[in-house]
């Protein structure tokens, strides 16, 4: 059994905007960062916390597999195959549902210790080949993610229902807590239209958009909460907005952000003015809002309310 003192403080990534060579790439798959004490299955957060009740599942599948420390995502995956990261709030309080549209996976991308062995002074390379034996005939909910030094593979890889986002850069050091071990993370990021449908913020440097697009009835629905404003884009916006009501409004937290987040206040105003936005998904999905808040690049004069294609 490990000695080591449980759980172990975890390596993080530097976002970046493009993918850097020369580095072992991974699949970026979008979940829950998590590590697992395999064979007495027990699963920590990335802060810590005891998930071990919440996610039994993979705590039972993991007690299939020798003594040994592994980082990795655990990720939601719908009966139809797509990947769905809000599912897994879904345990926060209620644990394994057998009635539940969804199942859990962990997807393992380090080895950080075998029994006693720490392996996190060791390459990048050897830890992987580690990981690789320890999940040779393990559980099929415990697989490793994918790894290639192409960057067009890695390419290939991203977007789609599987729920690769990005890609995860790693040189062949040691494992160290924090950024020191150096990892990198490229996010895709796509760009899109929206309509604003309200002021969001108490200061210019808060205030941030509230993005509509057209229902399946064609009526306006919100669809997500923008990252805060650019000083240009607010400048230009000023203008060109008009309010839709004297009092705010108030709408579910879920639409900007994770389910049981603050509702959002808000102004509404008149629904005219269409904004590219950019985020790392082209159409709202999961609960029909963008997960990740938008960054709204410029005003789109040119497009009207009825150029905006229907979410979904």
């Amino acid at each position: 059994m490990t000695r080591l003192v449980l759980p172990l403080p975890l390596a993080l990534c530097k976002p970046v905007d493009r993918i850097v060579t020369p580095a072992f790439l991974e699949a970026k798959l979008d979940g829950w960062r998590c590590q697992i004490r395999c064979g007495a299955g027990r699963l920590w957060s990335r802060h810590g916390t005891d998930l071990t009740d919440r996610f039994s599942d993979i705590a039972r599948a993991s007690r299939e597999l020798p003594d040994c420390v592994l980082d990795g995502e655990l990720v939601a995956v719908l009966d139809s195959g797509e990947v769905a990261f809000t599912r897994l709030q879904t345990r926060s309080s209620r644990g394994p549902r057998l009635s539940a549209d969804f199942s859990v996976h962990f997807a393992a991308f380090d080895a950080l210790a075998v029994g006693d062995t720490d392996l996190r002074p060791r390459t990048y390379q050897e830890r992987r080949e580690h990981l690789l034996a320890l999940l040779r005939d393990g559980p099929p909910a415990i697989r490793p993610v994918p790894v290639t030094t192409d960057v067009d593979t890695a390419l290939s890889w991203v977007g789609g229902p599987l729920g690769v986002e990005g890609v995860v850069m790693k040189p062949d050091p040691a494992y160290a807590a924090g950024h020191a071990s150096g990892w990198l993370k490229w996010r895709q990021m796509r760009t899109s239209e929206a309509v604003a449908l309200g002021v969001s913020g108490r200061t210019p440097g808060t205030q941030c958009l509230v993005l509509g697009l057209p229902g399946a009835d064609g009526r306006l629905r919100a669809v997500g909460v923008s990252l805060p404003l650019a000083h240009a884009v607010r400048r230009d916006l000023v203008t060109l907005l008009r309010p839709a009501a004297e009092t705010e409004a108030q709408l579910p937290g879920t639409v900007g952000g994770l389910p049981g987040s603050k509702p959002i206040q808000y102004l509404p105003v008149v629904a005219e003015i269409v904004v590219e936005i950019e985020a790392d998904q082209l159409r709202p999905r999961e609960y029909g809002r963008f997960r990740h808040r938008p960054q709204v690049l410029r005003i789109r004069g040119d497009l009207t309310v009825q150029d905006l294609p229907s979410a979904p």
